[in-house]
């Protein structure tokens, strides 16, 4: 039965791995000048702004692809077409070795690369050993818990921002994932459904415009940015504007979702999205010839990376999850995040500790990787049915860290996105001392729009008032002293404060007037408060 199982299993294999995939890049667009007399035919008015916002200028790559190279290798015996880049010239396309090969013939054909690098002639043979499972879709556990989304708000000090009213509003945020069911139903994507924030979406892998399909994993994503419920779920970025993309396939384990990835970057681009943030990472396919090796997780090598970094290019921040790996033979982060534009982001818990699972740099050229840490470990999230549950892995801390990210852009909208980058980057408590598990560490938000707003424009703030359960106060100094006092005089609440955790509960105090003194170095103020 051993003999037969394995024999079986080869032929199996043989033919399910018959047909190869691989890249077919043009040597150029002819036709690239049409683009450039009339831009706004294929690129958004906001797409344009952003790029003149940033001063970058329109190139070649922003240029379709020639229609008259797609239609031919469409008519190519036994070819199909999977997918498309004008980014990078290219198509992903399907068939045997020997199709693909006679692609070479055509004039307007650059180069092959095939997805299985024992099959480029210059490549060296990449390792067939089977990584243990790894889910593009970043394997998550959800356990029921009905909590609070606080900690990992505070943890990145994002209340300041919120208290400030920077949520995310103007900002646009691409979700590629590999579906978003309940996002058109659930409670916690109500309050989304009823701005029009959620602006469109697809679905590239079923070619689909019904993009609350799929599986739940980017629900739940999209819940820790853009999930509101009060007193059980607060997004990072709550009032974001998104785009739902499908790129991810979580039947099968094919680089053709790389290329699905791209398309989607591209298409993120051309609607004007300020963000691609995507709980995604490649390194092992079901074909183990398709496999990367860490050597590839150098920025430059595979599709998926090199297209995040085009999208940099064009004004847009992406961040990538980096993989929970962690505990695995192989530890390293995945693809796209070892893009050296990409942000990166790892998975701490409650108390700022690494998780174990989450994936380690650097990325093999000995870049710092992950960039930042943001809670992943018990991160509240919203289900498809819009129950407030707990989900674990990188898969949240990299949306967590999105919509913190739309919050800072929102507030200096004239900062380019390498600006808003090393802000984020600058302000993590590790910057000085970066490793291979933290990276840069957990950036500190509100230290960051200290820095950049309040010396030039206040020293002291607090909000929200009236208040229904916290106030918060914004200052300079490291920590302060507050006290609250009915309006006889009577001292109800003393706390020691920190502007790392500048947050007052009042919740025990009945609604009406009180007042408040505020003590911090030679800083003194008095002033109303008022609990709803």
């Amino acid at each position: 039965m051993k003999y037969n199982f394995t024999f079986l299993l080869v032929l199996f294999s043989t033919v399910l791995f018959a047909q190869e995939d691989a890249w077919v890049y043009f040597t150029g667009k002819p036709n690239a000048q049409d683009f450039f007399n009339n831009p706004s035919q294929t690129l958004s008015q906001r797409s344009l702004d952003r790029r003149t916002a940033q001063n970058i200028a329109l190139n070649v790559t922003d240029a379709p692809l020639e229609t008259t190279y797609i239609d031919q290798v469409k008519a190519s015996t036994g070819i199909t077409v999977m997918a498309q880049s004008k980014w990078l010239n290219a198509l992903h396309i399907r068939g045997s070795q020997t199709d693909i090969n006679a692609l070479k013939l055509l004039s307007f054909v650059d180069k092959i690369v095939f997805a299985n690098k024992t099959l480029n002639g210059t490549s060296k043979k990449a390792s067939v050993n089977k990584i243990s499972e790894v889910k593009k879709k970043l394997e998550t556990a959800v356990d029921y818990a009905y909590g609070t989304s606080a900690n990992q708000i505070q943890m990145l000090n994002g209340q300041t921002l919120h208290q400030q009213n920077f949520t995310g509003s103007g900002k646009i945020i691409a979700v590629l994932d590999a579906g978003f069911p309940g996002v058109n139903t659930a409670e916690p994507f109500q309050r989304l459904r009823d701005n029009n924030r959620i602006l469109g979406g697809y679905d590239f892998v079923n070619r689909s415009t019904d993009f609350y399909a799929g599986d739940s994993h980017g629900t739940l994503v999209l819940s820790a940015m853009g999930g509101y419920k009060e007193n059980s779920l607060v997004g990072t970025a709550p009032d974001a504007s998104y785009y739902l993309f499908i790129t991810e396939n979580d039947a099968s384990e094919n680089p053709v979702e790389e290329s699905y990835w791209v398309e989607a970057a591209e298409q993120a681009d051309a609607v004007g999205a300020d963000i691609i943030t995507s709980s995604l990472g490649y390194f092992a396919f079901d074909n183990p010839n398709y496999s990367h090796t860490y050597s590839d997780m150098n920025g430059t090598t595979n599709f998926i990376t090199k297209g995040a970094e085009i999208a940099f290019s064009k004004g847009i921040i992406v961040l990538a999850s980096a993989g929970n790996e962690g505990n695995q033979a192989e530890n390293h982060i995945g693809s796209p995040a070892d893009g050296a534009s990409v942000i990166t982001v790892g998975s701490v818990n409650a108390s700022k500790v690494k998780a174990s699972s989450s994936s380690i740099g650097p990325s093999f050229d000995n870049r710092t990787k992950p960039d930042v840490m943001a809670q992943g470990v018990a991160a509240v999230v919203s289900t498809t049915s819009g129950t407030i549950s707990t989900a674990n892995g990188t898969s949240f801390s990299c949306p967590i860290m999105a919509g913190m990210v739309a919050c800072l852009w929102q507030a200096f909208p004239s900062k380019t996105n390498q600006e808003i980058r090393n802000m984020i980057i600058q302000s993590a408590d590790r910057y000085t001392t970066p490793d291979n598990n933290y990276g840069f560490g957990i950036p500190n938000f509100g230290s960051t729009l200290r820095t950049e707003t309040f010396q030039n424009s206040f020293d002291f703030s607090v909000y929200p008032n009236p208040a229904k359960s916290n106030i918060s106060f914004l200052f300079e100094n490291e920590t302060a002293s507050v006290s609250i006092y009915s309006i006889l005089g009577q001292k109800l609440i003393e706390k020691e404060i920190t502007n790392q955790n500048p947050v007052l509960s009042v919740e025990s105090l009945t609604s009406g007037l009180y007042f408040y003194t505020f003590k911090s170095g030679d800083l003194q103020k008095t002033g109303k408060l008022i609990k709803q």
